[in-house]
């Protein structure tokens, strides 16, 4: 594979030695093609030596009807447009540089340009678009690249479900929108094709695309069965989400109750409307679910669907489930008293020593709009090596968030952390540190601290952090 200019440039040497495209290239990957083009005039320009005759002072090849492939494919990347036209109309001889003769239909020379669009009109057909999508639709991401977009989709509206099968595994992403965009216009896939495309794609386009269309399509009963157990159990929450709005049309509105507890709010969300336009009412399930605060079984998500659509008087629940014994529950709980805006800062802070990292992590957020009311003395001990990682995180983000000489102390403190990251937050702490208006000046500690900071500052910033606290620079 050609990762750069360089590789392409290397590439465009060894093919003007008479190296086979084959053996040059990944023929298959549009990358290769791409950079063999800017290759050339890179090697053209700066090392005329490798393309002897054709340097940027040299007159143009008297005859390209001579060339072999390879010699070809380098005159259709040439930086003189006449060569490159010229190229065009000789490349009928050898199909396998049609993937360069779409790179010229987006040429910035008009001759060129157009040459090479009406070539690609004549030749392209379903087989060679289906191998070309991917170059054509990078070309037409450029300037003037629209045309080849333009002609693939016209060639590709005959295409068949089964020759568009290859697009739709394609890596790259924009194939695969395109091509599930033709399919979706041309009705070429059935609504259960179009959910489990939904369901297994990673690329949100093409989430919403085919779960739009799938639910778009449905008509009866039967289509239902074959459509929404795709839907529901897609590991993306967008198109979950979709599958359970479709719940009430579908006229199963109780299923949706199983989603009132889902990992995602989104899917939350909808599971609630459902149920509400069934006249249930959403909130009395999570009251009752999360009545139980021994029950090993309660989903998170219940836990933080109470603060969702309860109400203050729903925090005496969550505080019991602050020692359930799934971390999951007790991160939601948490972040569910933050949500209410029922956070008790005194009962709250033991559970920064949580052995669970996401529980740490809601406690420092809860927090956070509290830390000056934390001791700063037991915060400092929690920034120690000897804490677990999310221990220190919450104590740094919570003692930095108090400001003046704390936050400067436990930044420049942390500068030995063993990990790199807390480190780098360390520092940007310091970087942007300031004195508080209300701070004692002529401090000498922080003197001290900014001094053993010096590595992060110009001379002349470090002047002015000193002289901002009072001291003598």
């Amino acid at each position: 594979m050609l990762a750069d200019i360089e590789d392409g440039a290397a590439a465009a040497a060894r093919l003007a030695g008479g190296a086979p495209l084959q053996s040059t290239l990944d023929v298959a990957d549009p990358g290769d093609w791409l950079a063999l083009d800017a290759g050339v005039r890179e090697v053209a320009w700066h090392r005329p030596e490798f393309l002897p005759g054709w340097g940027h002072s040299t007159p143009l090849p008297a005859d390209l009807t001579q060339l072999g492939e390879s010699r070809l494919a380098l005159a259709l990347c040439h930086r003189d447009g006449r060569i490159r036209q010229e190229a065009v109309r000789q490349s009928v001889r050898y199909p396998g540089l049609l993937p360069l003769v779409v790179v010229r239909c987006a040429d910035w020379v008009g001759p060129v340009r157009e040459h090479a669009r009406k070539l690609l009109r004549e030749v392209l057909n379903v087989d060679s678009a289906l191998d070309l999508a991917p170059l054509i639709l990078r070309v037409g991401r450029r300037d003037r690249g629209a045309f080849g977009v333009d002609v693939l989709g016209q060639i590709l509206r005959q295409a068949s479900p089964g020759q568009l099968v290859v697009l739709f595994a394609d890596p790259d992403r924009i194939v695969r929108r395109f091509a599930y965009r033709l399919a979706v216009e041309g009705r070429l896939l059935r609504p259960a094709e179009l959910a489990r495309a939904a369901a297994g794609d990673q690329d949100t386009v093409v989430q919403d695309l085919c779960a739009t269309a799938a639910l778009t399509a449905l008509g009866d009963e039967d289509v239902y069965e074959s459509v929404l157990p795709a839907l529901l159990s897609a590991r993306n929450p967008r198109v979950r989400s979709a599958g359970v709005t479709a719940l009430r049309r579908a006229g199963r509105s109780e299923q949706a109750k199983l989603f009132l507890s889902d990992r995602s709010a989104l899917v939350r969300a909808c599971a609630r409307y459902v149920v509400r336009q069934q006249g249930g009412d959403p909130a009395a399930w999570y009251r009752e679910w999360c009545t139980g605060a021994d029950d090993p079984d309660l989903p998170p998500g219940a836990v933080i669907g109470l603060a969702e659509c309860g109400n203050r008087a729903d925090a005496g629940l969550l505080w019991l489930l602050l020692v359930h014994p799934a971390a999951g529950v007790r991160a939601r709980a948490v972040a569910g008293l933050r949500a209410l805006d029922c956070v008790d800062v005194k009962r709250l802070w033991p559970l920064l020593d949580d052995p669970a990292p996401g529980v740490v992590r809601e406690t420092a957020a809860a927090l956070l709009p509290s830390a000056k009311e934390l001791p700063a003395d037991w915060l400092l001990e929690r920034t120690s090596s000897e804490r677990p990682r999310p221990v220190r995180v919450g104590a740094f983000r919570l003692l930095d968030a108090r400001g003046g000489v704390v936050a400067l102390r436990v930044a420049v403190g942390l500068f030995e952390d063993p990990d790199m990251k807390l480190r780098t937050w360390a520092g940007q702490s310091v970087q942007r540190w300031h004195p508080l208006p209300d701070g004692r000046r002529g401090d000498a500690e922080v003197g001290e601290l900014l001094d053993r900071s010096r590595h992060l500052f110009s001379d002349y910033v470090l002047r002015r952090r000193k002289w901002e606290a009072g001291l003598d620079s």
